[in-house]
């Protein structure tokens, strides 16, 4: 007499779990199509009822309270006894409570704002520039470029085993019919570093130096009146015995002191940094012990990871690019001497960005550690964005309307991308 109401019942007489009801209550009409039943649907896609407010503790001088901690049991009409809280005389880790910020050791008045391999700065590269005192040079230095030209530094049949390299990283390194983009662009850098590290019989200097991965970054500096920091740890990091060659001479390097850097007013350079009050105030770290045999940073490289927790559209990968760049040749800057307007050596930084297909390159030259104000001579930064490696690499052919549109395979491969890796590779070694 009433279907629709035994199936309601009778679904209800399954175990009272979410799946268990969407799977029973789905009665059909005449017609055959599913109907709702809000009764159900309400109490199953409701948000639960928020938590009352605790109750507000009235203390009247003069009055006594009584309470029912002589009976030992709870008691209508008798107020609840407060007892101290209980301290134990060992570290519990699954009952620990840290004290509140402005009782730790490390708490300051004044904020400090954090730059970290998660920060999305809103105006990228500018916000980068203006952040590190930095004047912008479009396109690498063509005294590094000319070095992936000279014949007797290139890899014999240089372009076949690049290609190979390529179609290792998206066809040969895994079964599935679509490689996932964080996988194939490692295995795309670790198969380009290899195949460079083949010129060490012929470039003795390489093996001067060493790959390090999760190493952890500190470096601090002050931007007028605010103080920033970076920390954290950016992948892998290619360490030297030797510093990089200087890249402008110091006379070129005065002439920065006419630049004027590029505001963004009404925005505040701080936006997106996260801001802290419990910090190191003067903390440099390489993230290596004193000693280290390769101390000197020589090229960063950076992955270009789209994840559900941190995704960074090209501008914002290519200013962490800058910062961390920056960050390393200040922490081996500020490492045994005070901030000063003009090094003596500046420190010379690389790094290079992927996703697996684009291809980001960047030479940081640090030549003052006084960042405080906007005058005096700059660092400076040349920078190649969105070089293509190669155009398509399919393992199934696209077609559309019975016509091939994209073929299987390789396809479009750019020679002058491997030429720019390179050449920053080679750079203190020939």
């Amino acid at each position: 007499m009433f279907p629709e109401a035994t199936l309601c019942l009778r679904a209800a007489g399954v175990g009272w779990t979410k799946a268990g009801l969407l799977a029973e209550v789905r009665p059909l009409t005449a017609h055959g199509s599913s109907r709702r039943h809000f009764s159900l649907q309400r109490c199953l896609g409701a948000r639960p009822s928020p938590r009352k407010p605790p109750r507000e503790r009235v203390d009247i001088p003069g009055l006594e309270k009584i309470t029912y901690a002589d009976r030992m049991h709870y008691v209508p009409g008798l107020a609840k006894p407060e007892n101290p809280p209980w301290e134990r005389d060992y570290k519990d880790p699954h009952h620990y409570y840290s004290p509140k910020i402005s009782d730790m050791p490390l708490f300051k008045e004044q904020p400090c704002y954090l730059f970290h391999q998660k920060t999305n700065a809103m105006e990228g590269v500018q916000q980068a520039l203006w952040l590190t005192k930095t004047k912008l040079i479009d396109g690498l230095p063509p005294r590094l470029l000319s070095l992936a030209e000279d014949p007797a530094n290139q890899i014999p049949d240089q372009d076949e085993r690049v290609k190979n390299a390529i179609k290792h990283a998206r066809f040969w390194d895994t079964t599935e019919p679509r490689p996932v983009q964080q996988r194939y662009s490692k295995v795309l850098l670790q198969n380009l570093l290899h195949l460079c590290a083949s010129l060490q019989p012929s470039h003795p200097a390489l093996g001067r130096r060493i790959l390090s991965e999760n190493y952890s970054l500190a470096a601090t500096w002050k931007r007028g009146q605010d103080l920033f920091q970076i920390r954290g740890m950016n992948g892998l990091l290619y360490t030297s015995m030797d510093p990089l060659p200087v890249l402008l001479e110091p006379q070129d390097v005065e002439e920065t002191k006419e630049h004027v850097l590029e505001t963004f007013y009404p925005v505040s350079p701080t936006i997106d940094l996260q801001q802290v009050n419990v910090y190191h105030h003067e903390k440099n770290s390489t993230g290596f012990q004193e000693g280290y045999p390769y101390p000197h940073a020589h090229t960063l490289f950076f992955h270009d990871q789209k994840s559900k927790l941190c995704t960074l559209r090209p501008e914002q990968f290519r200013a962490k690019m800058l910062m961390f760049t920056f960050g390393n040749a200040l922490a081996r800057a500020n490492l045994h001497t005070e901030p000063q307007s003009l090094l003596e050596r500046p420190v010379v930084v690389q790094a290079v960005g992927t996703n697996g297909r684009y291809f980001h390159f960047l030479v940081f030259q640090l030549n003052t550690t006084d960042l405080s104000e906007d005058s005096g001579v700059k660092n400076l930064v040349w920078m190649e964005k969105d070089l293509e490696l190669y155009e398509y690499a399919k393992v199934r052919p696209l077609i559309k309307k019975k016509q091939v549109q994209v073929p299987a395979g390789l396809a479009g491969y750019n020679p002058q991308t491997f030429h720019r890796f390179l050449s920053l590779y080679l750079n203190g070694a020939v």
